[in-house]
């Protein structure tokens, strides 16, 4: 193995071992007082993908991607609404059930704030 090769396997390995920040996403337009909630494993990762996939108009929620290219891009945040921390036992790896509790508590306060909450009917909660 030559040493360039070394080099990729050993940053490969190390990106694997990152611990990227995990939490609640929220997609909404003040205007339309609508909102996507989302739980997701690595947000930085989720919100690039939804960013791109809504300016191509091929987001997987159809509600929110008729609404963003009916009313554009300016009219919409996507934010990090809450962090969750990891544990502190390093052999636990996975957060799905922890992600999930979390963003239906995010869609609970959307709700309150006046939001109608946009759901996912067919696709399945990352995390």
């Amino acid at each position: 193995m030559n040493q360039n090769q070394s080099n990729r396997k050993q940053m490969v390995e190390e990106y694997k071992n990152m611990k990227h920040e995990m939490g609640v996403i929220v997609i909404k337009c003040e205007q339309l007082k609508k909102c996507h909630v989302v739980g997701h494993k690595n947000t930085r990762t989720f919100i690039n993908g939804a960013t791109f996939k809504l300016n191509a108009g091929s987001y997987v929620n159809r509600e929110l991607q008729s609404d963003y290219t009916k009313w554009g891009k300016d009219k919409f945040t996507i934010e990090v609404a809450e962090v969750l921390p990891y544990d502190d036992d390093e052999t636990k790896t996975d957060y799905a059930e922890e992600l999930e509790i979390l963003q239906m508590e995010w869609e609970e306060k959307m709700t309150a704030q006046g939001y109608a909450v946009i759901v996912n009917t067919h696709a399945k909660r990352k995390g």
